[in-house]
């Protein structure tokens, strides 16, 4: 059992998650925009991310992106899948289609040859992917969660990786979401019951402390 938090989060057995940072969900006149999503959240969270994604760099921490995936002509999606997509707040049956731009991932944080890229087909990023397989094959036994959308695919994917016995941490300000209330109740609800929820500055003095002599990790 790790209790002590910069054990927890170790850089040798943490990995990175970032979920969704997609143009369809990040970007204005794709997707979600198209569809009437309020993208300030998301776009707020970038900042944040980056931080921790060049922490996560210079200290040897798993990082893997996460992006979702519709294939055309709705072949990935099922009837109710796709009857609560029709009936989500500003949602689309298209977003995110296979090869398409909106699928891309944002420049900011586009990734590297040497890091993971999941694609997944619900808002979970272990349903019906390789995500554990490869992480365990890592020896990860931490996740810091960050991304899009708060209460949606970023709530999915820690609940998931809680009951596959990850430890879970939820920087809040590396979240975001459409609605603010959505977003604080996942939060709150991580604190209750599935991880921590550490700032994005404690995170990255985790990740400093086992590099005291590398001011790459200090930023």
């Amino acid at each position: 059992m790790l209790l002590d938090p910069e054990e927890r989060f170790a850089p040798k057995h943490t990995a990175l998650l970032i979920i969704d940072m997609q143009k369809d969900f990040c970007l204005p006149g794709f997707g979600a925009d198209r569809a009437g999503r309020d993208l300030s959240a998301a776009n707020e969270a970038v900042p944040s991310i980056e931080r921790l994604l060049a922490g996560a760099r210079a200290s040897g921490v798993t990082v893997a992106h996460i992006g979702f995936s519709t294939l055309p002509n709705n072949r990935s999606d099922s009837g109710p899948w796709l009857a609560q997509r029709r009936r989500s707040t500003a949602s689309a049956d298209d977003l995110c289609i296979a090869g398409s731009e909106g699928a891309q991932f944002i420049e900011p944080l586009a990734p590297l040859d040497t890091e993971l890229v999941v694609s997944k087909h619900r808002y979970s990023a272990f349903t019906g992917t390789k995500l554990d397989l490869l992480l365990r094959a890592r020896g990860i036994r931490s996740l810091i969660i960050t991304g899009v959308s708060t209460n949606a695919c970023v709530e999915s994917t820690l609940r998931a990786g809680f009951e596959l016995d990850y430890y879970i941490g939820v920087p809040p300000q590396a979240v975001g979401s459409w609605s603010e209330h959505l977003h604080k109740a996942t939060l709150e609800n991580v604190d209750h019951r599935f991880g921590v929820t550490h700032s994005v500055d404690q995170i990255l003095g985790f990740w400093a402390a086992a590099f005291p002599n590398n001011p790459r990790t200090n930023r």
